[in-house]
């Protein structure tokens, strides 16, 4: 059996703590890779979903995530806050 090995996708999202967050980066294959190397060189935390970089694609670049994803997205940005020990602004523990 010979199988088309899939592409690597990557979407990268900036956020500020005050507006929704933004697709900053988006690429499959080789610029997916490139994304990911800067994310692991400069510590960004990285998760895997599917399902979510398949919508995060449809997003111009520069464009705030729509208000259907903010949950899911909210749960990217928790993970990676935890995983960097940071906070966001006025966070009380």
């Amino acid at each position: 059996m010979i199988a088309k090995p899939q592409k690597r996708i990557a979407v990268a999202l900036e956020y500020d703590g005050e507006s929704a967050p933004k697709v900053t980066a988006k690429g499959a294959g080789d610029l997916a890779e490139k994304i990911i190397t800067i994310a692991n060189e400069h510590g960004i935390p990285l998760q895997e979903d599917e399902g979510l970089v398949d919508v995060l694609t449809q997003i111009n670049l520069g464009d705030e995530i729509p208000e259907n994803l903010y949950r899911a997205v909210a749960e990217v940005i928790a993970f990676a806050y935890i995983l960097t020990g940071k906070f966001p602004k006025n966070f009380n523990s």
